[in-house]
């Protein structure tokens, strides 16, 4: 009689084991889209050019200007990352903000600062493209750098 009770508790929990669902699968956890659904982000692509050497250059990003924004520890910013092409010394930078009053609120805050007259220093601005809504305030603050500046219209997000 033991014997059969103890082989019932075993095969109840390995049963029961095996019912557990995991989500530890990347796929499962994934947010669910939306379509045609404006999530009110603002992405901004600062296309530049620059004459200094290629090392100045990243090390300026990788010890000055990343930290700086990593460290503001703002979790409105959503993306801030740097690519360059080497051979043609240009480069984009991709923001991405939660919304236009994050953005509007971090240009105030970086506009004239110590990090942004280096990285004007640096880096020619070719082209500014802002994409998502801002308010005419904001807009006219960067007038002076000729943004494109395009409304969200649909797709999947």
């Amino acid at each position: 009689m033991k014997k059969i009770f103890l082989t019932l508790i075993f095969l109840t929990s390995v049963t029961s084991c095996s019912e557990i669902k995991k989500d530890n699968n990347p796929i499962d956890n994934k947010m669910k889209k939306a379509l045609n659904l404006n999530n009110d982000q603002v992405t901004v692509l600062v296309e530049v050019s620059y004459s200094s050497d290629v090392e100045v250059i990243k090390k300026f990003i990788r010890d000055e200007q990343a930290p700086l924004f990593f460290n503001l520890d703002d979790p409105g910013i959503v993306r801030f990352e740097w690519f360059l092409n080497e051979a043609e010394k240009t480069g984009t930078l991709i923001e991405v903000f939660e919304n236009s009053n994050v953005w509007e609120e971090l240009g105030n805050k970086v506009l004239g600062s110590p990090i942004n007259i280096k990285f004007r220093k640096l880096f020619k601005i070719e082209k500014l493209t802002v994409l998502g809504d801002i308010n005419e305030n904001f807009k006219a603050k960067i007038q002076a750098m000729n943004p494109v500046i395009k409304s969200y219209v649909g797709g999947i997000n």
